[in-house]
């Protein structure tokens, strides 16, 4: 970890991101990065001083930052990205399981609150339907919105969507009484089976026509801010030319771009050339 720490991510990848038009990042934190550098096992210190790196890169070349909170005890949603190693999703059971959480949230607000890239904290990220309850997911959005506000009255406070809920504006009630909320909402063509026999057109269709729908549905000129925090430029397609791929990346940038917080791509940097934001643009795939 701490070779990768190291090496994977380093300010000119900070100088890289500025150079090409993007004005801030978005990066995923676990919950024991509140407990460096002794986490509890099979944690390991270090993830703070990396993030503490973030920050100072970011100000140096001129970018936000929105701290993500990717996993939270006990797994939100029972998937890898949340560090459950067997499926199990336990989070937001207890009172004391969203104290625990609040408590993360309290101190990452803390420590980066005077900084002037901080830019937003996302409180949680993809807390899934229906192991995550409407209502435990609002009483902790409500404490972790009152922790950033403790030490910040100009952080935007980012709310995930529950994935699997059948209603993307159910978190409106809350978001639209706190100043500066931002509802998070993650578009893939990916991960369903609707898209495996899609064509190359009815893909980008499917953008233009379905996540325009869907984005206006959560962008209201009385609601919460809109937040695009995932998408990628990959699908389901095999052989799909470098056109086809400029096409479908185009459609997303115009579409995702009408959201009023605006958008994240996942990520910058993977061993898959699409998933990677820094080699679709050095090749030619995305021009930002």
């Amino acid at each position: 970890m701490t070779d990768h720490w190291r090496t994977f991510i380093v300010e000119d990848d900070f100088k890289f991101i500025s150079q090409n038009g993007i004005n801030a990042v978005r990066i995923p934190v676990g919950w024991w990065i509140a407990s460096d550098p002794t986490p509890p096992q099979p944690y390991v210190g270090g993830s703070l001083r990396a993030l503490d790196n973030a920050f100072v890169w970011a100000q140096n070349h001129g970018l936000k930052v929105v701290i993500d909170l990717h996993a939270a005890p006990g797994s939100q949603n029972g998937w890898e990205h949340s560090s459950s190693r067997d499926g199990s999703q336990e989070w937001g059971q207890t009172d004391a399981n969203i104290q625990q959480t609040v408590d993360v949230i309290d101190f990452l607000a803390a420590r980066y609150a005077k900084s002037p890239s901080l830019y937003a904290v996302e409180l949680i990220n993809e807390p899934r339907a229906p192991g995550a309850s409407l209502d435990s997911v609002t009483r902790y959005y409500r404490a972790g919105y009152d922790a950033v506000r403790k030490h910040s009255s100009t952080a935007y406070v980012v709310m995930s969507n529950r994935l699997s809920s059948d209603d993307p504006r159910e978190l409106f009630p809350l978001a639209s009484g706190l100043t500066g909320s931002v509802i998070d909402v993650h578009y893939y063509n990916l991960f369903s089976d609707v898209f495996n026999s899609m064509s190359v057109q009815q893909n980008i269709d499917f953008i233009n026509t379905n996540r325009s729908a869907d984005l206006s549905f959560v962008t209201t000129s009385n609601g919460p801010l809109s937040f695009v925090g995932e998408w990628v430029a990959e699908w389901a397609i095999q052989g799909a030319t470098k056109e086809d791929y400029q096409r479908f990346a185009k459609a997303q940038l115009e579409v995702f771009g009408r959201a009023s917080f605006g958008w994240a791509y996942w990520t910058l940097k993977n061993v898959n050339n699409h998933w990677s934001l820094e080699w679709m643009i050095k090749n030619g795939y995305i021009k930002l």
